[in-house]
């Protein structure tokens, strides 16, 4: 959701923080590996109970990537590598932070409770793969209800209150199965025209389209020989 209707704008800001960044040494992947120390760091603080410490190293772990894209633009080095290695990162980086939730709500409520985040993350790892999945088809599937940015924030949010940490990972499990649904729904419809199909579609259309002009071609120079005569 902020993905389709915010990145413009963020991208906006960020581009000249991004130009600054190519005067340095630092490279879109350094700022990647960054991002995954402050994750880990989080991770900790969070399962130790710290969560107002964590949760201003969730905020430091998500600005690297932020910026890894628009330094990566700005100096003209973006790849399928770096790619690859921004969304691994992104996944790994999940799965400390929720493991640090789980470590927390482990110790504060019991074992039963501490499942919850690995929910949240199975189910987000879900929704990653539908993406991935799809746009391997060559199907559109980003949107939905909770995408990552979304759990960041909804995250930064159940660690400034010790005791709804609980229950927003709660509203999490929920908001993101929903995603699921959507995203499911979403490939679904579009996977009901398959890629060839479509293509034999474009094709018939394109020809159409020749045989028009063509036609249009010769009507204007029979027209033209007529008055010439």
């Amino acid at each position: 959701m902020f993905d389709g209707k915010f990145r413009v704008h963020v991208e906006k800001y960020v581009r000249p923080v991004g130009v600054t960044l190519t005067r340095t040494k630092i490279t879109p992947d350094h700022l990647t590996v960054v991002g995954l120390l402050f994750s880990v760091a989080a991770a900790v603080a969070i399962g130790a109970g710290y969560l107002r410490v964590g949760l201003l190293l969730v905020i430091a772990a998500a600005l690297p990537d932020l910026l890894d894209g628009a330094l990566a633009k700005a100096s003209n080095v973006s790849s399928q590598r770096g790619a690859f290695f921004d969304s691994t990162v992104d996944r790994v980086t999940d799965a400390f932070m929720l493991g640090g939730v789980a470590w927390y709500l482990g110790d504060t409520r019991g074992g039963t409770a501490a499942v919850l985040p690995f929910a949240v993350m199975a189910v987000s790892s879900l929704i990653s793969y539908q993406r991935a999945k799809a746009e391997s088809l060559g199907i559109q599937a980003k949107g939905g209800l909770m995408e990552r940015a979304e759990r960041i924030v909804i995250l930064c949010v159940g660690l400034l209150f010790d005791s709804g940490l609980y229950w927003v990972m709660w509203a999490m499990l929920v908001l993101v199965s929903i995603t699921a649904v959507q995203r499911f729904v979403k490939i679904w419809r579009q996977a009901a025209v398959a890629p060839s199909t479509a293509e034999r579609l474009d094709a018939r259309r394109s020809r159409r389209a020749s045989r028009r002009a063509a036609f249009a071609d010769r009507r204007a120079r029979l027209g033209s020989r007529r008055r010439d005569a």
